[in-house]
C-alpha cells in the first residue's frame, strides 16, 4: 500500500482492490473527519490521474459519485470544490455512523455473540481506555 498526497488529500492505495472505491472512501471519510475543508477546491480528475499512476476514467468514477452524493459540486470553468453546507456534512456523518454501525452488528451477530456480550465489551474497553 502507498500513500500519495494531492493537493491536501492523502490517499493510501492498495492497487489489489478496487481503485475507485478507496477514492471515493477516503475523500468521503476527510470530508466527515474534517480533514478536508468545507468548500475547498479539489484536484482535477486529470492531476488525480497523473499523481496517483492511473486512468482519469477511474477518479471521474468516484468524483462523480461524490457528486451524486452531494460531498462536492462542479463550478464551471473553476473546478470540483467539497461541498460548503455543514448541515449536509453532519446529514451525511450520521449516515455513515449507521452504516458502520449496522455492519458491526451483522459481524457481530454473525459471529454468535448476543448485545449482552457486546455491551459487556465495550463497557471493558472504555474502562481500560481504548
Amino acid at each position: 500500500m502507498k500513500e500519495h498526497k494531492v493537493g491536501s488529500i492523502r490517499l493510501r492505495i492498495d492497487f489489489s482492490q478496487p481503485i475507485y472505491e478507496q477514492i471515493l472512501d477516503q475523500i468521503r471519510n476527510a470530508i466527515a473527519k474534517g480533514e478536508i475543508q468545507l468548500g475547498e477546491k479539489i484536484p482535477s480528475v486529470r492531476q488525480m490521474a497523473h499523481e496517483l499512476k492511473i486512468n482519469p476514467n477511474t477518479v471521474m468514477r468516484a468524483y462523480r459519485e461524490l457528486e451524486r452524493a452531494g460531498l462536492t459540486e462542479k463550478r464551471r470553468g473553476q473546478g470540483t470544490f467539497i461541498t460548503a453546507s455543514d448541515e449536509y456534512v453532519k446529514k451525511f456523518k450520521t449516515k455513515l455512523l449507521e452504516q458502520y454501525i449496522d455492519e458491526f452488528l451483522e459481524n457481530i451477530e454473525g459471529l454468535g455473540f448476543s448485545w449482552a456480550d457486546v455491551e459487556e465489551y465495550v463497557c471493558k474497553a472504555k474502562r481500560e481506555g481504548k
